[in-house]
This record gives structure tokens, sequence and C-alpha cells, in this order.
């Protein structure tokens, strides 16, 4: 059984552990752990739920595939705060981007339109989880619908400040950064940061010279969840994405940076390039119907949606 999901976030180069969990992308770390312990002891071999090898084989592959490591990334505060972060700037983004946005469910349609989003939401979301992971064979597609679900309320509720650890600042930057000092070094422009962020810009950095991106992008995630407004953690976080061909990743950490100082070099350098490569991507998925497997053409009766919703353009 193929685990590859390509609607909803995990569209656009992003693995939804919220979707995999089907827990709300506000909900708090003793929400997220009592979801995971009841997903983790329903597909045990030893749960009742559990009949044939085949069963046990693939329960044993969704948990250590794909449950485990959604938990591990929601329930640490270093993984988290970065995920966070992320994720709260995905829903503005694809509000840009809206006019290209297709669902494939009638449920995320519905919630398109639903007056109360918060209520509509959280109600889809806790009757799906009842039944998640009944069904082993069905277990992906389910996912899919969750996380277009979650896409919606992300692009509906955008710039509403999700659930963060304690000790992490606000994740969404939404006041004007304090202009540059007149006069800043070359290298680098950015304001001084504090001396323990230095420490680990100084070792992602020697990381990346030696093109060892994993261990980069752990220093610059522990960096950011100190410094979530630091220029320079989501300019090196961009380019981390960047050498790992995570494009749109890349360019919303870019575009992070870019707010909190538009002199960024490193922003400034790579930013239009990521814009063309996306540029060209989309042309080429336009021009080739079949560039996702899954995808389909889009319900002309419901083409609108998003256009008309957000504010896109329509065809």
């Amino acid at each position: 059984m193929s685990l590859r999901i390509d609607r909803g976030l995990f569209k656009f180069d992003f693995i939804d552990n919220h979707a995999i969990l089907c827990v709300p992308v506000d909900a708090d770390v003793k929400e997220i752990r009592k979801r995971y312990l009841k997903i983790a002891r329903h597909l045990h071999p030893d749960s009742g739920a559990i009949h044939t090898e085949k069963e046990k084989k693939l329960a044993n592959e969704l948990l250590s595939k794909l449950v485990n490591p959604a938990y591990e990334t929601l329930s640490v505060d270093r993984t988290r705060s970065e995920y966070i972060i992320v994720l709260s700037q995905m829903g503005k983004h694809m509000v840009q981007e809206s006019a290209s946005v297709e669902l494939h469910s009638d449920l995320a349609k519905q919630l398109a339109a639903a007056p109360n989003i918060d209520h509509a939401y959280k109600s889809a979301i806790a009757k799906i989880a009842e039944t998640q992971y009944d069904s082993l064979q069905q277990v992906i597609p389910i996912i899919a619908q969750i996380s277009e679900l979650n896409l919606v309320y992300l692009m509906r509720s955008a710039g509403k400040a999700l659930s963060t650890p304690p000790p992490a600042a606000q994740p969404i930057q939404t006041t004007t950064p304090q202009p540059e000092p007149a006069e800043t070094p070359a290298p680098p422009p950015a304001p001084k940061e504090d001396p323990a962020i230095e420490q680990y810009l100084r070792r992602a950095q020697t990381l990346i010279d030696k093109n060892q991106f994993a261990p980069a992008k752990i220093e610059l995630q522990d960096a950011l969840k100190i410094a979530p407004k630091s220029s320079r953690c989501h300019s090196m976080m961009g380019f981390v994405y960047l050498k790992q061909n995570q494009l749109k990743m890349a360019k919303i950490h870019l575009d992070n940076a870019l707010k909190l100082d538009p002199k960024d070099e490193t922003a400034l350098a790579w930013k239009p390039k990521i814009d063309k490569a996306l540029g060209q991507q989309a042309t080429s998925a336009n021009t080739n119907g079949n560039a996702n497997a899954v995808q389909k053409q889009p319900d002309k009766s419901n083409g609108g949606l998003f256009g008309g919703l957000f504010g896109g353009k329509k065809k």
C-alpha cells in the first residue's frame, strides 16, 4: 500500500502531521498526546481491531512511518515551534494563491463556505477522528481529506495565532520590524543577534558549508524557537530548504526574512530564483494536465469557490 499523499497541505511539499493524527491545527500538546495514544493502541499488533497478518503489517507501517513521526514532531518543543511557524505562514501564503487551490472532497467544499468556520471545522475533525483508523485500507484517503480541511481552515483564518509551546514567542510576524541602523557591517547586514543565536547560526553555517543540510536544519530550528523574528535564521533556513529541493518551504522562510529585514542578502539573492522556478513549475503543471497522478480536472461548478471566497482571480 502506497503511503503517498498529494492532496491538501501535502500537495505543497508539507507533511501535515495534524491530519495524520486527526487533531485540529490549534490543538495543544495534551490533546495531541491523548489522540496519539488512542491511535497507537488501536494499531498495536495485539489490538482486537487487528486480525490478519496483512493488517498487522499495514498497521505497523502506518504507525512507524506516519503516526510516530507526526507525534514526535508535534510533541517536542523544538520541532513543534518551527512547524507551527511554517504552518501559520502557509495559510497566509495560500490565500494569495487561492485561485489555484483545488478541493476534491465535498466536506472541504462545504467548509469553505461554512458561516461559522471554527465550529464547522472542529466538528468535522472530531467526527472523522472517531473512525479514522478503523479501515486501514482507507487511512490514506482519509488523511488526505483531513488535510484539505486543514488547508481550508488555515486559509479562512489566515493570521490567527496557532497553539505554540509556552517558551516560544509568537510565531506570526504582524508588526513592522524596527528599522535597521543607518550603517551595518557588510556581512551580515541584519541586526546583531543574541550571542546564543550566533552560536546556532555559526554551527548551521559550518554544516551548510559541508553540505550537511539535515543537521543544519536542526540547528536553525533551535534558533527559531528562541528567536522566531530573526531574519538571518529565516534566510538560512530558506537556503537549507532550497538545497533540499523543497521550494515552497524555502519561499516561505525567505519571504519571512525579507519582511523582517528587506536588505537580507541571502533572501534577496535566492528569492527571485525560487519565484522563477515555482512559476515554471506552475506553467508546466498547467500545460501537462496529468502532472499529478491523483489530480483530477477541477469541477467547473465549484471552480470559482476560492476565487470568490478569498478574492483570488477567477478563470
